[in-house]
């Protein structure tokens, strides 16, 4: 009963063998390998339109070296005050940008997780570009599947694009739990991207089915200027990159990765449904993807520990408290694409 996270499964057996594969030929280096070339045309017909790649090891690398792209001599990012970036990436973004400022946006009034519109036109006026003190605004940056699991609605996001895109900002996507969106929506990656207004996105394979693959996708080719030096600088070029790129082969060959995320989608929906018929816990709030977050007492979660349940003890976002009562905590659940039926009625049965 492993709901801690959606990084404890390894990859999928056909993306295993895709790696086994390609580790038995020979391939050219940095980049330059078959899988390279023919993984790039498929993220373009799988965006619908042109676009670039540079994959890396990680989602930190992917949102730090995407926002380094964008940046400017003093440079401020905008984004969710529960984001991710500003609170589980140890400083990457700060470090690879040189410096750039993290100015955290609050959430729509009852939706956690999303910057509301105009929270995020408050804190852009914040910063005048003829303001010599203050930083110079550079991106926007935004979560979907959001930090609470959430998730924006394509005209959320369009929305917000434009508020960016009016002020002078590039918009960057954290991705990193792309596919259950796409899936919980119903939507095609075009139409969650650029036809959103995205210009940069963080595509995350790796908590859905990859042992590690993760891509900046860059929407236009203007932005993706510095990007081969910056990866390079962060030590994430890889030599034996076809390794990587054969892994997103297999991930988007007869849409693995929307069948993964469909299944990880669907577990939690189940343990969704097994709390809303307890009578000892309850849904923190509405999610739709596949983290789901229960508020349940501490005895409780004791003794589903000791049956083999493992989940993650959840800070009590700011405004929430008064929904939290003593002895109880917000444990965040996450189903993946190794989530078994068995596992959610093994959690019922411990329940």
């Amino acid at each position: 009963m492993i709901f801690a996270s959606d990084n404890w499964p390894g990859a999928h057996p056909l993306i295993a063998e895709s790696i086994l594969k390609a580790s038995a030929g020979l391939h050219a280096p940095y980049g330059q390998s078959d899988y390279d070339c023919e993984v790039a045309g498929k993220l373009s017909r799988f965006f619908d339109r042109e676009v670039e790649a540079f994959f890396v090891a990680t989602g930190t690398a992917a949102n730090s070296l995407a926002l380094a792209s964008c940046r400017r001599t003093g440079g401020v990012i905008f984004c969710h005050s529960e984001a991710h970036i500003i609170h589980h990436e140890g400083g990457a973004v700060e470090f690879q940008t040189g410096g750039a400022k993290l100015v955290p946006v609050a959430s729509v009034p009852g939706q956690m997780g999303k910057i509301d519109p105009a929270a995020l036109e408050q804190a852009i006026a914040r910063f005048p570009s003829n303001d010599v003190h203050v930083g110079q605004k550079m991106a926007l940056s935004l979560s979907q599947v959001t930090e609470a699991g959430t998730i924006y609605s394509l005209e959320e996001i369009a929305a917000l694009a434009e508020i960016a895109h009016r002020h002078g900002l590039k918009v960057h996507m954290d991705g990193a739990r792309f596919s259950n969106a796409v899936a919980a929506l119903g939507c095609t990656p075009a139409d969650m991207t650029w036809k959103a207004g995205i210009d940069l996105l963080s595509l995350g394979g790796t908590k859905n089915g990859c042992w590690c693959a993760e891509a900046v996708i860059v929407f236009d080719q203007a932005n993706s200027i510095d990007l081969p030096h910056l990866r390079k600088r962060a030590g994430n070029l890889f030599s034996k990159s076809a390794l990587v790129s054969s892994q997103f082969d297999a991930w988007l060959r007869d849409d693995l990765w929307l069948k993964l995320a469909h299944h990880a989608n669907e577990m939690a929906a189940r343990l969704v449904a097994l709390v809303r018929a307890s009578s000892t816990m309850r849904l923190a709030w509405e999610t739709g993807s596949s983290q789901v977050f229960i508020i349940m007492p501490d005895d409780l979660a004791e003794r589903l520990r000791a049956a083999g349940a493992r989940f993650y003890d959840w800070d009590t976002p700011i405004g929430m408290e008064h929904l939290v009562q003593p002895g109880e905590k917000i444990r965040r659940f996450i189903t993946s694409y190794a989530t078994r039926p068995e596992d959610i009625v093994n959690f019922s049965m411990a329940l």
